[in-house]
């Protein structure tokens, strides 16, 4: 994965018009589904409880099969964009004693896993307004930085893939 410029107006703008839908659908399915079942199926008892959490599991299921369909499509590029960086990162944070131990002893691929994930968490993390968390972020690249100087890497971010965090 590489890192692309956002637009930050339109990937907020697309976000809210993608949770507002998402909220509407899950309400309306699962409202629908389960007065149906329940209209098919009545309890003798008056509890509905099993029917109502069918509703919403269907209803969950189908707007998540919903939200796959349309990740391909333009007007969700950037939500998708940050959906599979968020993913990446998420990867990243798994292993991230590893690689911290590795690019400290010197590890280059260790080094650019730590590079990618110190931008993306930059880009994601100004994306969505939360910079409280920056200056921790700011202290982890000048240590990053330092090992890069010290053993002479050179850390390029177009060169980052997922597989070699497998290494780790």
């Amino acid at each position: 994965m590489q890192l692309k410029e956002i637009d930050k107006k339109q990937y907020r703008s697309r976000l809210n018009v993608v949770i507002v839908g998402c909220i509407v659908s899950l309400a309306v399915l699962s409202l629908s589904l389960s007065q149906t079942l329940i209209y098919i199926f009545p309890s003798e008892s008056g509890s509905h409880f099993h029917w109502n959490l069918l509703g919403v599991i269907v209803s969950a299921i189908v707007v998540g099969m919903t939200l796959r369909k349309l990740k391909s499509h333009p007007k969700m590029f950037e939500v998708a964009y940050i959906w599979d960086l968020k993913h990446q990162l998420n990867l990243i944070y798994r292993k991230n004693r590893k690689l911290l131990a590795a690019a400290e002893q010197g590890n280059k691929d260790a080094m650019l896993a730590l590079q990618f994930n110190y931008q993306g968490s930059r880009q994601l993390w100004q994306l969505d307004d939360n910079t409280i968390t920056m200056s921790s972020l700011n202290k982890a690249q000048a240590q990053l930085d330092e090992w890069a100087k010290q053993y002479d890497a050179q850390l390029d971010i177009s060169d980052y893939d997922s597989q070699l965090l497998k290494s780790f």
